[in-house]
This record gives C-alpha cells, sequence and structure tokens, in this order.
C-alpha cells in the first residue's frame, strides 16, 4: 500500500491533464483571457479539477447547485455543463468586473440560462436564501476569512446525501506550518477542523490542484 500520493512534477501533471477530459474551445478561450489578469490568473481552478467538477456534478445526478465565489466563471462552466436537464446553478459573487468575463464565456458555452449570478458580499446572499435543504451540491472557493461562515450557511441548505467541495483545503501547504499565524492560514486551519468534527457529513480531502475537500450531508 502507498502511504502518500505521488509526487507531482509540471511533467506529470502536464500527463495527468492529457489523459482527462481536456478542456474544449470556450474552457481554453477563457483560460487565456483569465491569464492576463495577472497574478490575479491564480484564482481560476486548474483544468483537471474542472473536469472533475464537471464528472462529479454528472455522477451526483446534481440538478440544483450553489457556487460561492465565482471569479471569471471556469467553475461555474463546469458545474453548469454537468447539471441534470432543467438543471439551475446560482453563483454568488462581489465582482462585476470579472464576472463580466464569466457571463461571455457562459454564452459562449450555450449554459448561460443555466446560471443565475447574484452580485454581492456572498456571506450577505446566503443568508437571504431560503434556509431550507434545496441543493444539491454546492462549491465553495472564495475568501478564506469566511471559509467557516460560508460553510455554516451552506450545510443546512443541501439536501441530504448532496455534496458541499471545498477549494484550497490545503493553501499550499501552509496548514501544516506551525509558524505560519496569518489570519488566511489560520481561516482555512479552522475550516478544515470544522468538517473533520461536523456530524451532520462524512468528507474527506483530496490531493487535487490546492487541495479539495468532498462532503456528503447525511
Amino acid at each position: 500500500m502507498t502511504r502518500t500520493p505521488t509526487p507531482l512534477s509540471d511533467e506529470l501533471f502536464d500527463y495527468l491533464c492529457a489523459n482527462g477530459t481536456p478542456p474544449d474551445p470556450v474552457q481554453s478561450r477563457l483560460i487565456a483571457e483569465t491569464a492576463t489578469l495577472g497574478h490575479e490568473a491564480r484564482l481560476q481552478i486548474s483544468p483537471d479539477e474542472g473536469a472533475f467538477l464537471t464528472l462529479l456534478t454528472k455522477l451526483t445526478g446534481a440538478r440544483t447547485a450553489l457556487e460561492i465565489g465565482t471569479f471569471t466563471g471556469y467553475s461555474a462552466l463546469a458545474i453548469a455543463r454537468g447539471l441534470g436537464e432543467g438543471g439551475r446553478l446560482t453563483c454568488l459573487d462581489i465582482s462585476e468586473e470579472w464576472t463580466r468575463i464569466a457571463r461571455r464565456h457562459w454564452q459562449a458555452a450555450g449554459v448561460q440560462d443555466r446560471i443565475e449570478l447574484r452580485i454581492g458580499p456572498a456571506l450577505d446572499t446566503l443568508k437571504s436564501l431560503s434556509p431550507q435543504p434545496t441543493y444539491d451540491l454546492v462549491f465553495i472557493d472564495a475568501d478564506y476569512e469566511n471559509y467557516t461562515a460560508y460553510w455554516e450557511e451552506a450545510v443546512p441548505r443541501v439536501r441530504p446525501g448532496g455534496v458541499i467541495l471545498v477549494d484550497n483545503v490545503l493553501y499550499h501547504g501552509r496548514v501544516i506550518d506551525p509558524d505560519d499565524t496569518a489570519g488566511t492560514t489560520r481561516a482555512v486551519r479552522q475550516l478544515n477542523e470544522r468538517v473533520r468534527t461536523d456530524d451532520r457529513v462524512e468528507a474527506t480531502m483530496i490531493h487535487i490542484a490546492d487541495g479539495l475537500t468532498l462532503a456528503r450531508k447525511k
């Protein structure tokens, strides 16, 4: 039994991506346009994570989904493409500028009619949503400081058997550095501890991209 994952070099990561479903022309154009944003481009999920989101959405049969943190729309596009017939994705973000890019590419991909975008502080928008268990799938990829608050608002709104995903839970390895006391690092650690002790869900942490928590609501 292998105890640890195979170290992922740049060459092995390229091989991994090349042997999964590749980005299509719309996704490739979105990746290229996002890259022009410079440092902010790091906020976009990786192509392999996008393929995973689409596949997982299909496998779960999700028809109602919620995304917290949309950026330029790659993850939303991936989820929207996996939704069942008549499916809807609600996206929460604070940036008109970045989501303007998202809207163009959603339209090009033919999924704009499946996506509702709500602009404003995500926590406020979350609290305004129905408290009933409505969603089959939730993807959290926003500001780390509010991760635990997003989790607490999201879990009650997920149906039993539904899935909650949280991105960047390894935080570039900083979560295991005892000398790292930055607020963002402490926020990610807090979220990870909350998921671990939350008896409403069963969860695992996947070594994909910067770490992805996959939880199923009981």
